[in-house]
Order: structure tokens, then C-alpha cells, then sequence
């Protein structure tokens, strides 16, 4: 592996599940792998468990993790390429991600979409020239359309519950749209949608109410319905996610409570595990009865952040030698 941006750069998402489960019971047994080595660790935005988890992940490696927020600590950099400098930009990407390569043995950035213009979120520009100029490897803490980390987490919750409660049938993992106050970006549904479907182990259902399909090269392969109760319906496993439209970029069309999972809706499904990646609006989003109740694996999840990092990291190393 010589970057994790999406799930194109993984050989075999089993076997990379496998590393991290195994790093999840011993989480030192390589603990020299990264001795010596740093990452850089950018945050274009905010974030609590992408951070602590790579940081984490990081030292039970041997390696140093350096934080930093460029958006609040650094020069304002720009991106486009040709670009004339007379605006708010300070530093230019062609000029900081080689001296960040410098320092570095890898650079783990994290971006945010603008939900504003379609064309320059979807073309992932920022983290496209960190790759094409640092030099060195690049792992995704979040881009303008994806979450990789998140993502490899999710199936790492997963296997864990097929394997402990013996489900030997093909689960059906369904991802439902939720209310919210404000638009979100796509990334983990976008995210969720692409590793269901390159997994193949799932019986895999998105529902969402009309007007917030998600981009298709992301779930082509998924059933598609605006039914929730239909979809949910035999349900193993339901991934709870607010995403605002993608067609029209950005948008709030609807925010109906009806859309939040509850112990009710729960009923019809086959005793449901129920995730969300959090940070999750109570009451808003999903229900504080399936949160505090004994069907969530919120917690577990996040958990598993650490174990899936450890394991993008260690796959990187190893290639580097």
C-alpha cells in the first residue's frame, strides 16, 4: 500500500481487517515497526476521534505523531494551480508539501468540502496536490467526498459482530439518511456505499427520502429505495448518516423526524445492530433509546478507529522497507 485514500488502494479488505483485529489483541506487538519514523498529521478542519485514533495508532507503531491545524496555526495556503497571489493566500501547496515530505514519513491530511461548488469538492483537489507534491505517502483523515478510516472501521465492526454472534447467512446491512439541522457533506455515505460494495459480503440497501441520491460511482451495486420501512425491514446491521443533496449541492429539501431510527422501527428488523460514526445529534439524528440501548455499537465502533489506522499504517511501513 502506498496511500490510503479510498478503498481502490486496499489488495484485500479481509486481510486488512484481519491485521487490524489482530493489532486490536496485541496492539504492540509491533511496536519497533515505526521506531525513528514521523507522521504529520494536518487538519484543515476539526476532529476528535480521526486525531486521537491516528495518534494512538501512531505510538503503538514507535511512531512520533506531530498535530497540526493549519487552518487555525498556518499560513493560508493555496492549491490552484497558476494561481496569481493577491488574495488571502499566503503559501502555496507546490511550495509547503515538499518541505512537509521533508519532515515526514508520512502525511495523514484531513479536508472538508465546501458544499458549495460541486466541481472543485468532487475533483478532490486538496488532498490530490499534497499527494502530488509531498513525496511522500498520504493517508485520508477525511477528504471533500470520503472517509477511508471511518469506512474500514465500519467493516472491522461488522466482522466483529458476523463472527461473534455466529451469523452465517449473508447480513443485510442497510444505510439510512437521518435528520439534521444543518447540510453535511457526503463523505461517509459516499465512503460506506464504495467499501460495501467492493466488499461484496453484504447484502447492501441504501434508503433515503427523494432528492438525496447520493453520486452513483459510489453505490452503483446497492439496492436504492425511498421506503425506510421496506429497507429496514430483516435488517442485521443499519448505518445511521445525515447527508445533505448531491445534485443540488448541499441542500436541506427535507428534515422529517419520521427519518430517525427508533426501538420501534427496530421491530421489524432482524434484532438490528445499529452504527453511526458520530458526532451524532442526539433526538435529532437517531434516538437517545437506540444510543443507550443494547443494540448500539456506537462506542465499539469508535473503538475500532484505532485498530484501523494501526493497521493503514503498519501496511504502509512495511512497504516503505
Amino acid at each position: 500500500m502506498n496511500q490510503f485514500i479510498s478503498v481502490h488502494d486496499v489488495a484485500d479488505i479481509n486481510a486488512l481487517v484481519a491485521k487490524a483485529v489482530n493489532y486490536k489483541a496485541n496492539p504492540f506487538m509491533h511496536h519497533q515497526l515505526a521506531a525513528n519514523k514521523r507522521i504529520g498529521l494536518l487538519f484543515l478542519n476539526p476532529s476528535l476521534r480521526t486525531r486521537l485514533s491516528t495518534q494512538v495508532a501512531a505510538a503503538n507503531l514507535g511512531m512520533e505523531a506531530v498535530v497540526f491545524n493549519v487552518d487555525k496555526e498556518g499560513w493560508a495556503l493555496e492549491f490552484e494551480e497558476g494561481a496569481i497571489m493577491s488574495g488571502n493566500t499566503v503559501e502555496h501547496i507546490k511550495d509547503a508539501a515538499p518541505i512537509l515530505g521533508n519532515y515526514f514519513d508520512v502525511l495523514a491530511i484531513r479536508t472538508f468540502p465546501s458544499l458549495i461548488n460541486k466541481a472543485d469538492d468532487y475533483s478532490e483537489m486538496y488532498i490530490n496536490q499534497f499527494i502530488k507534491y509531498a513525496g511522500v505517502p498520504v493517508i485520508s483523515l477525511e477528504s471533500a467526498t470520503l472517509h477511508p478510516l471511518q469506512s474500514l472501521a465500519d467493516i472491522i465492526t461488522i466482522r466483529e459482530q458476523i463472527m461473534q454472534n455466529k451469523i452465517t447467512h449473508k447480513p443485510k446491512i442497510v444505510l439510512t439518511w437521518a435528520p439534521h439541522i444543518k447540510p453535511l457533506p457526503q463523505c461517509v455515505a459516499n465512503s460506506f456505499a464504495q467499501w460495501m460494495n467492493a466488499w461484496g459480503e453484504a447484502d447492501f440497501v441504501i434508503t433515503h427520502p427523494e432528492d438525496y441520491e447520493l453520486n452513483e460511482k459510489f453505490t452503483k451495486g446497492a439496492k436504492i429505495t425511498q421506503d425506510q420501512d421496506a429497507a429496514l425491514k430483516n435488517a442485521d446491521f443499519i448505518y445511521v448518516k445525515n447527508w445533505s443533496t448531491y445534485n443540488d449541492y448541499g441542500k436541506i429539501y427535507e428534515n422529517d423526524p419520521k427519518w430517525m431510527l427508533t426501538n420501534e422501527k427496530l421491530a421489524t428488523t432482524n434484532n438490528a445492530k445499529v452504527m453511526h460514526c458520530l458526532p451524532v445529534r442526539r433526538n435529532v439524528e437517531l434516538s437517545d433509546e437506540i444510543l443507550d440501548g443494547p443494540n448500539s455499537l456506537v462506542t465499539q465502533l469508535a473503538g475500532n478507529r484505532v485498530w484501523a489506522a494501526q493497521a493503514v499504517l503498519a501496511e504502509i511501513l512495511m512497504n516503505k522497507k
